[in-house]
This record gives structure tokens, sequence and C-alpha cells, in this order.
């Protein structure tokens, strides 16, 4: 098969490559999904750089990146259903603590980690639902939900932000947004009452004015950044759910503030979610897709030789959808 591999850090031109590897065979409770898209994630571009805290040269001798996919399962091992060979899968944790991800024409992995697609959904849409769709889903969907409270999803215009919003809507929470100015428009129509520009120095007033009741819970992209304004926006016995802080790795917090309002800071690393917890994601993503509530964007699709390329684009940042890799043309 064709795959991408690194086995070193460094710039995306200089480490990656297109190579002819065997094909994988599944192992007890395994299958084997021939891979047509791979999504690539901000955590992969980070891993292949060598961009993660502590981490000094890969894991593996030889790496395929990537976490995300979709696809259909070719062949099973023993002890899984032979009915399910045929079926479209959308990937999980492909490239978690495991050498070989989804850039690559075919994939073995758990059975659970191939996930039946939505009714609906197709092999594109199906690439977005890993890192972005259950991140957001747990976002949402975690910790009690969200219906009927107040949300701000800061970063509106990110895939999981923009999916966040969505989510947040249909699970019947008034939805608030921040964003760049060039992302206002979609985000409101995405399901944001109101939208601002994560840049205005008065944020925090302008995000009272229109909930002066403070806010429930906020959806956090930049922790380190937007600690003082999420403490002062919300409400007593608040929530902010954080997943990422990469402008500001060592946040210094308000304690005093964040104590007195009793807030709950919770982090989310979708990688490590429970079984459980990636159940109520996979529902909230399976409900929210059927209700015709959930658009999962995808910004531009390239051919697998071109992963070098694809790793710059989402290096680069805005982005309006995910960037993904055709593995069917190398």
């Amino acid at each position: 098969m064709k795959a991408v591999i690194y086995d070193h850090f460094g710039p995306a031109a200089e480490v990656l490559s297109l190579q002819d590897l065997p094909d994988p065979t599944p192992g007890p409770g395994e299958v084997v999904v021939d891979l047509a898209f791979s999504g690539v994630n901000p955590s992969d571009v980070k891993a292949r750089a060598g961009a993660r805290p502590g981490v000094t040269k890969p894991p593996f001798p030889q790496i395929i990146p990537h976490s995300d996919g979709s696809g259909v399962i070719s062949t099973v091992g023993t002890g899984v259903d032979p009915a399910r060979i045929g079926e479209k899968v959308y990937i999980w944790n492909g490239q978690w603590q495991r050498p070989f991800g989804t850039a690559a024409e075919k994939i073995a992995l758990p059975a659970a980690q191939a996930v039946t697609l939505p009714e609906g959904c197709s092999l594109e849409e199906g690439a977005v639902l890993g890192i972005p769709g259950m991140t957001a889903a747990w976002l949402i969907a975690g910790s009690g939900g969200v219906q009927g409270q107040t949300v701000l999803v800061q970063g509106g215009g990110g895939t999981v932000g923009y999916l966040a919003v969505q989510m947040a809507r249909h699970a019947g929470a008034r939805v608030l947004a921040t964003c760049s100015p060039r992302d206002a428009d979609r985000v409101s129509a995405a399901g944001a009452e109101h939208v601002f520009d994560y840049r205005a120095p008065d944020l925090a007033a302008q995000i009272l004015s229109v909930a002066a009741d403070g806010i429930d819970r906020v959806i956090e992209p930049e922790f380190g950044a937007n600690i003082a304004v999420d403490t002062e926006i919300l409400r007593p016995m608040g929530r902010i759910m954080a997943y990422g802080s990469a402008l500001n790795m060592t946040p210094e917090l308000p304690y005093g503030p964040i104590m007195f309002k009793a807030i709950t800071i919770e982090t989310v690393l979708v990688y490590l979610l429970t079984d459980q917890q990636r159940a109520v994601t996979q529902a909230t993503l399976q409900t929210a897709f059927a209700a015709g509530a959930l658009s999962l964007p995808v910004a531009s699709v390239m051919p697998l030789a071109d992963s070098a390329l694809a790793h710059d684009a989402v290096a680069a940042g805005g982005r309006a959808g995910a960037i993904l890799l055709d593995c069917r043309t190398a």
C-alpha cells in the first residue's frame, strides 16, 4: 500500500515521504479499513514537528501520521462480525499511541475505532467526525449538557468551534460566539445569536450587554489568553470547557474571582475520553447529523502525495473547514 511516513521531527516537506509498505492484516478484534480520506489536524502537525512538550524524538521508528479518517471495512479479524465487511466508517485515534495512522491506503485497528457513518454522511464529511467532531460533541454534551443554558463559543470560526456552535444550538442552548470578522456571517448562520470580534478591547462588556446574567459555559480553545475575560463573563457556578491554550501554555489564574464564583475549569483531550464518554460523543454526533443540524465543513482535499502541503495549510490557520488527504489518489 501507499503510505506517508516520517521517522524524525522537522518541517513537513523535509520529513514526510510517500512510500510503499506492506498491506496491514487484522489481529483479533480488529478490522482493516480501505481508507478514502485522512483528516489533518493541528495535533498531527505538532506531533510531526516535535512540538509536544517533553517529546524529543518520535515514539516509534516509523510513523504514518493522522488520527482521523474514513473508508470502507475490507477485512475483519477473529471475533469481529463478518457482516461489517463493506461498512462505511469513520475512524478515531488512528495514530494515537500507535505507529500507523490514516495517511495511507489502508489501516488496521480495533473494531471499536471504526464507527459506522451516520446515514447520509459522505466519506469526506466522515473524516471530520474524529478529533473535531468528538471534541465539539463532548464540549457540549459533557458534564451535564447545555440545554436551557447560555453558552459562549470562543473561536467559533475554527472547525471545532463551528461544530460546537451547531451542537449547542441543537441541544437547546442560547449560543453566543467570538471569531474574526471574516467568519462572523458563517458563525451566525451556524446558530450563534450574537457574534463578537474576539479582538475587541471591550469584549467582556459587549458579551454582558446581551447576557446580563452571565454565561453558563464557555467553550475555550485559548484558555491562557482568554481566562480573564472568561472569568468576568461567567455567572456563579459557571464552567470553562478548555481544549487548547497554544498562545499561553503557562497562564496566571485570577484565583480570587474564580474562587468566589466557584467556577469549574475542565480540560478536554479527546484522545483520553472513556468508553462511556466516547459513546456520548458518538450519539451526540449521530443525533445532530440525523436531525440536519450538523454541517461538517471541508476546506480542501489534496492527494496523498501532497501531505506536506496539507500540513503547512493546517499550520497556517485561517481555514473555513478541515483539510483532508484523498487516500485513493497517491
